[in-house]
């Protein structure tokens, strides 16, 4: 690429990002950052630890969002000034350097044209994800497994944590079931668009005949809710059940009833949580998921889509799915929401998921 064919690529950019800061509401965060800031600095401000903790997160989430702004603005202006010289003498040697950093902005910028899809009110929230296998055997435990590191590559690419609080192995291979906590700024909002049915189409690595298998995976996704979060959760309705953990976790956690299972009665909704090292720690953790369930429950309820409750998915099969892998006799991922495709399967099991994330918080806006 020529020297003088990049500057209508910054030109480019800086405009989108001008456009960009009205959406964003920049000034307005600044202004409301100043604002918790003065609170934070209060006299007694921590006396009131649930309070001050989500005045805490609501100005990192804030800052967040406007230090990269201000971050991509900086960069762009930087790339304008090193074109100029690079132009004054003639310095083609700088043209792959530049080519670097203008894609490297084009991503963030993309991130930051996502992220002001990410409108509703807990799009902001960590998210509590579940994956439970459907029909298919072996087939399906293991493509439960893969669905798993697919979406655990997805979120430590946005620099998200990733936490397994439960796990139930397949017999032979794969999962069963698993729930994995993922803590960012605007994790629920991001992979609120994988929740429902996966399907995969490929030749079995467990079939001695090399056929091809069709297996479901159920992914069901909540937002953390904290404790400034009404929840309608009474304990002497909750049935509190320990046991050994089973799995990896070193002998302490194999040895002693550290595992803690919640089961909410009158709802019948059942969490459980083995991952920490202390039965305490777990109790608090499966408090946490049970919060989040009923939460989503009573929401469910409101918005009169019951099918849509949390962990509540009655065909795991056929002709239910949101998106479909195939992996033989060609390669190609859909959504069927959205009609979002690509042929790159090997990317999206990496966790490359920005095509079907971004395409379906834009149908929600439509």
């Amino acid at each position: 690429m020529l020297l003088e064919e990049l500057r209508p690529q910054i030109n480019e950019l800086k405009d989108r990002l001008g456009e960009l800061k009205a959406g964003l509401k920049i000034a307005q965060k600044e202004e409301r950052i100043q604002d918790l800031d003065y609170q934070m600095a209060a006299p007694g401000f921590w006396d009131d630890p649930d309070k001050a903790q989500k005045v805490a997160q609501e100005a990192n989430n804030l800052k967040s969002d406007v230090d990269t702004f201000n971050s991509l603005n900086h960069k762009l202006e930087d790339l304008e000034t090193l074109w100029e010289m690079a132009m004054e003498d003639q310095d083609d040697s700088l043209v792959a350097e530049m080519e670097s950093e203008l894609e490297e902005a084009r991503k963030t910028l993309s991130d930051l044209e996502l992220g002001m899809l990410l409108s509703d009110q807990y799009d902001a929230n960590n998210a509590i994800l579940n994956l439970h296998a459907g029909a298919g055997g072996t087939e399906a435990q293991d493509w439960t497994s893969m669905l798993m590191r697919m979406f655990t590559r997805y979120a430590e690419r946005k620099g998200f944590q990733v936490e397994l609080l439960d796990v139930l192995p397949g017999e032979e291979a794969g999962i069963k079931s698993a729930t994995l906590s993922i803590t960012g700024h605007n994790a629920y909002g991001y992979l609120k668009s994988e929740k429902g049915v996966h399907r995969l189409v490929r030749i079995s690595p467990f079939d001695a005949n090399a056929r091809r298998h069709t297996s479901f995976s159920a992914v069901d996704v909540m937002p953390e809710i904290d404790n400034t979060i009404e929840v309608n959760l009474n304990m002497d309705d909750v049935r509190v059940d320990y046991y050994r953990a089973s799995g990896a976790g070193g002998q302490h956690v194999n040895k002693t009833s550290s595992a803690v299972r919640m089961t909410h009665l009158p709802t019948g909704i059942v969490v459980q949580c083995q991952n920490e090292r202390s039965q305490l720690q777990n109790k608090e953790r499966c408090l946490q998921l049970l919060r989040a369930r009923l939460f989503e429950y009573e929401k469910a309820i409101q918005d009169k889509k019951i099918n849509d409750i949390a962990g509540d998915y009655q065909a795991i099969e056929w002709g239910s799915q949101i998106r479909s892998y195939v992996f033989q006799p060609y390669t190609m991922v859909k959504d069927h929401r959205t009609g979002a495709e690509t042929g790159n399967v090997q990317a999206v099991m990496d966790g490359d998921l920005d095509l079907f994330v971004e395409s379906y918080l834009r149908s929600l806006k439509h």
